[in-house]
Parts: structure tokens; sequence; C-alpha cells
């Protein structure tokens, strides 16, 4: 009887604490989606120059107070302690997934918290002097010399596709220019204060400098561990690097290896007969096709999609997230997402370079849209989830669009007729023997960052650091500057992606291992409609409540493994066309399924606040209304009568 008395109270007491925990952790995945959107949909407007003259301030409040809430000294010590209770709290589905959840929440304060009140402060003046950066920088108008000759106003991309498509030397020198004033304009209107804002912060912080900062919280790795890797990297892949650039050389002249020039002498005329099989206005229909065929869906999420180049809009293509989903309770929380890219239509090369972000910001949001946790924090793109797993499954659907298969399914030019033979021949012919060397690309960043970040604050002048970017691109790329200029890469100016590029190298390995599993299993990779399926329950569902080493070795049964990266870097043009026939001998072989598989997306497309097109009515629509757009807006002008 009093066994019975007293056990009632505690198991009420049980109850009732229990309770408290789950109010806490519904509070908290509430609070964080209300800050986060809040600042995510500012983020946006800012980014793509809309919303008023007011944005930028409010967007500055936005994040301020974002940062703040994430890095709020008090939740780690209230979230140990509800997860103590429950450790200790008898088994339960309930129980084990609010621990599931809350621990998810202690490994994304912990990359976040900022107990230090300095060291807050300091956080402070980094987003108010980053915030001031970019206000100004709109500011500053690049021009170069375009395919008529007439001096232009130009964007990054432009300049860039310019430069690896324009046939006439001055004008693509033009390009190089404009990119080399871009970094001196940094260098002088703020960029090494950001870099000594940043350090301070991270030695405040109990890191040696703001690198060594990053690199722990993004891929929970040292320096030291990383350039092992990116070192043994760099040493496998030299010798085929020099080995490319004394064979372009003896083919092209010694002029072909000048950074104005490379990217044209190795693909600008490949690319430029590529061009009319790959038309921007047909970008979104083949990207949605493919999708379809791949299976990959997005779980109900409403996707908005700003894809043309405008004045004052952000000049490099991304993907965000206002709303992470999440399943709160049995209630699903469906993604909210926008990516931007910057085609310009008539401009030779915007259609591959518009599908290939189609491609890549589309298999980003694939990816968050579906990860299905208890909790926004699995699903949110910021540490704990780390860049190279998050780059992998952008770098994976991206790099279909390189396959031979798949160019000659999809690429038709205006009589429906897919690119030849020849043509993908030459293609590989021109790639292929600078896939070291653009690999080696992506090196240039942690290089430079790395030895950056290592500085005394004395040391930073504008001087310097060219002096710095010149020495590291020469270094690793062979020649005597970088195409793209090491400060005219946006990555380094925001304090989310500065000292993060190495993730796009560690998530190159990460694909060539992705695809080797799927051709050894399956024998092909276009239009496979076990990929999507496959890489939705193996990386994509746990988002990052597992690390990206257990989501490989989940799918392909191996760890980490950079070897399948190197053998492809340093496959011979032959080779490489051996297998490209292979594929396309099988692909006809296989007869093309309906695109007819459900994306569960809601998508709209737009050009700022104007819509172009939206599949309201039905994916096949939006297809078309976007494709008459561009055609009428881009296409060549008939003459009046």
């Amino acid at each position: 009887m009093w066994t019975a008395y007293s056990a009632a109270p505690e198991a009420n007491l049980r109850e009732y604490i229990m309770q408290q925990v789950i109010d806490y952790f519904d509070a908290l995945n509430r609070d964080y989606l209300a800050v986060h959107q809040t600042k995510e949909d500012l983020f946006w407007q800012n980014y793509m120059a809309t919303g008023g003259d007011d944005v930028p301030a409010r967007f500055e409040r936005a994040e301020q107070a974002y940062k703040r809430f994430i890095a709020d000294p008090k939740r780690p010590a209230q979230i140990r302690a509800q997860i103590e209770w429950l450790e200790h709290s008898p088994k339960s589905s309930q129980r084990d997934e609010l621990l599931h959840g809350l621990r998810g929440w202690a490994r994304f304060f912990d990359c976040n918290v900022i107990e230090d009140d300095q060291a807050l402060s300091l956080m402070d003046d980094i987003v108010a002097a980053e915030n001031d950066l970019y206000a100004r920088r709109k500011t500053f108008q690049l021009t170069h010399l375009n395919d008529q000759g007439e001096r232009v106003p130009a964007t990054l991309g432009e300049l860039l596709t310019n430069q690896a498509n324009n046939a006439d030397e001055t004008y693509r020198q033009s390009s190089q220019q404009a990119l080399r004033e871009l970094e001196q304009w940094l260098l002088h209107n703020g960029f090494p204060t950001l870099v000594r804002l940043r350090n301070r912060f991270a030695r405040q912080m109990g890191y040696r400098n703001y690198f060594d900062y990053k690199v722990n919280k993004t891929e929970q790795m040292t320096p030291e561990q990383l350039f092992a890797i990116l070192d043994s990297f760099e040493q496998q892949t030299r010798e085929a690097n020099l080995r490319s650039l004394r064979q372009l050389a003896a083919e092209k002249g010694q002029d072909a290896l000048e950074p104005w020039n490379i990217r044209y002498a190795t693909a600008g005329d490949v690319t430029r007969q590529l061009d009319p099989y790959l038309p921007f206005a047909e970008s979104l229909r083949r990207w949605v096709d493919s999708f379809k065929r791949l299976h990959i869906g997005f779980n109900g999420a409403q996707l908005q999609l700003d894809l043309l180049v405008r004045k004052n809009k952000y000049e490099n293509g991304f993907m965000h997230g206002p709303v992470p989903p999440f399943r709160q309770h049995e209630t699903w929380i469906p993604a909210r997402i926008n990516f931007t890219s910057l085609a310009k239509p008539d401009q030779v090369g915007s259609g591959i370079s518009g599908i290939n972000t189609l491609f890549h910001e589309g298999g980003h949001a694939a990816h968050f849209a579906n990860i299905r946790q208890n909790a926004p924090c699995f699903s949110q793109e910021f540490p704990p989830t780390s860049m190279a797993y998050a780059e992998t499954q952008s770098m994976f659907c991206d790099s279909l669009l390189d396959d031979a298969d798949w160019l000659k399914r999809y690429a038709r030019n205006g009589n429906g007729a897919p690119p030849p033979d020849g043509l993908i021949q030459a293609l590989i012919a021109a790639r292929q023997p600078m896939r070291a060397f653009n690999e080696r690309h992506i090196l240039l960043v942690p290089y430079f960052e790395w030895a950056l970040y290592q500085w005394d604050d004395e040391q930073l002048t504008p001087e310097a650091i060219t002096r710095l970017a010149r020495e590291c691109e020469q270094r690793i790329l062979g020649i005597s500057g970088s195409p793209r200029p090491l400060l005219a890469i946006p990555h380094l100016l925001s304090q989310e992606s500065a000292c993060s590029y190495q993730g796009y190298l560690l998530a190159l390995m990460a694909v060539e291992q992705t695809r080797h599993y799927f051709l050894q299993r399956d024998g092909y990779l276009t239009d496979n409609p076990a990929i999507g399926p496959d890489l939705a329950r193996h990386y994509w569902q746990p988002g990052n409540s597992v690390t990206h080493d257990d989501t490989l070795r989940s799918l392909t049964g191996e760890g980490f493994n950079p070897a399948y990266l190197a053998q492809s870097c340093n496959q011979t043009v032959e080779e490489a066309w051996q297998q490209a026939q292979m594929s396309i001998a099988q692909s006809e072989k296989r007869a093309q399924p309906a695109a007819d598989f459900n994306l569960d997306a809601r998508i709209t497309i737009i050009d700022g606040e104007r819509v172009l097109a939206s599949n309201a009515r039905s994916d096949d629509d939006m297809c078309h209304r976007f494709a008459e757009t561009i055609r009428r807006e881009y296409g060549p002008k008939t003459a009046s009568a």
C-alpha cells in the first residue's frame, strides 16, 4: 500500500518534468525557426537587391539577432541538464526522440555559443564590417570589353564567362584586368580589417587564428589534419598538372598559359561549339526532367529560383533555406528554399553555366529538403553541418552534366539533334588534360587563407596580401596567376564561407567515391531511378546527425577515400574517351523512362520581384512559360519592316 502510494507522486513528477522538457524542446525549435527565417528572408532581399532601401539595415539587425540567439551562453547548460535527466529516465520512444533532438541542439550550440562578452562584441563588429563592405562593393562598377569590343559593365559571372569564351585575347584580358582591379579595391576598402577582426575573435575563443577556428567547427578537424589530406592530393596531382601545362604550351604557344588565355585555350572553342546544344531557355526543363528520372523529390518544399543576372544582385550562385524542414511531433514542416544563378541568356556559355547552377544548387535543395529529423538544427546549412558533406550532394548532381550519356540524352540543338560523338570527344580532349589543374584551383584558397590568417595584424597590407596571392597561384597552378584571382572569390568576404573553401575539394573526393559505387553496382548514372532514393536514405535523411564519413560508409561500405578523385585526375584522354563511348553504347540499349516522377515541390521562377513562371498548373507549363519568356526577351531580334 505504501509502495503504491509513494510511487504515484514520483510517476507524476516524472511526467511533469518530461512535459517541461518537451515544452522546452518545442519552444527551442519554434524560436530558432522564427529568428532563422527572419534573417534568411532579409538575406535574400539584401542579396537579390529587392525590398527597398532599408533592407540592408534590417538585415544587419536580423543577422545580429540570429547570431546572438545561436551564441546564447545560457543554452548549453540548459540543454546538458535536460539531456542528463533524460539519460537517467526509463527508455521509451518519446524519451529517445527527445534525446536525439536535444543532442543535435547541443552540437549546434557547441559550434556557435560565444560565452565571452568580448568575443560577442567582436562578432557584432565582424557582422557590421562585412555588411558595410558588401554595401560599398555594390557601388563599385566593374567593366570589360564584351564580344563586340564594347566596354560595358560586368558582373563576376560575366567576366569569367567572357574570359573563357571570347575569341579576342584583348577582350579576354580586359576581364582579367577587371578581376585584378576588384582585388585591389577590396584590399583598400576593408578586407584586411575583416581578417584582423576575425583573428581577434578566434583568438578570444581560444584558437590560434580564424582558419583554425573555422576548420575545427566546420569539418571537425585541425588544420594539420586537413593539410595532411590536401598535401597528399597536391603531391599526387603535381606532375599531371605540370604535364598538362607543358602540353598546352607545346600545342598552342606559351601565351596560352597567361591567366586570361588558359580557360579559352583549353575549353573556349569547344564550349562555343557545345553552346547551341545547351540553350539557357531549355535549361529548366532539362533539370526538371533529369531529376524526375533520377527520382529526386523535394518532400513538399517550396522553391524560389532567381536565375538571371541583374544590377546589384549578388554575384555568385547560392542556395539558402529560410525554413529548414523537420518533424514537429507528427507534423511535417516542409522546407522553403531559395536559390539563384547569374545567367545572361544572350551570352555564349550562359546555357552551360546556367544548367550547371540548376543542377548544383538544385542538388543542395534536394539534400536539405530531404533531411527528416525532429529539429531544424539538423537541416540548416551552417555548422555543425559540414561544408564538405553539403557540397558532396550538389557536386554529385552537377557531375552528371559532364557525362557523355547525359549529353546524348539531354543536350539538343534547335533541330533536336544531340551533339555528335566528335564534339563529345573534343570536349573530353579539352577538359581531361586540365582536370588536375581545375581541382588544384580549389587548393589555392585554403593554402592562401591558412598562410594569411597566420599573419600578425601589421603584416596585413594590400601589397603583402597581393604578393601572397600571386605566390600561391604560381606554386599551386604552375602559371603566373589564376584565371579567377584569389581575392575575386566571393567566399573570402563572408564569415560563413571564409576559411571553408577546402570543403569543395573534400566533396569532390566524396563525389568520385559515390559515382564509382553506383557505376560498379548499376553500370550507369544518367536516368538511374535508384539514385534519388539511395541518396535520400543514406546521405540526406540523417542531416548533420551523423558525420560525412558515416554517410559514405552507409552507402558505399567504405570510409572517406580520396583515391577515386586522384585516379580521375590522372586518367588520360584516351581512357576517358573509351569510358565515354561505353556509357553512350550502354545508354542506347536502355529505353529512356518517362519523366513522370512527382517532384513534390512548389516551384516559382522569378527575376527580382517579377514572376516568370511557376508549376502551379504543372511542371510542363512552368518549363514552357520559362522557355518562351527567355526566347522572347533574349532571343535574336527581328528587324522591323
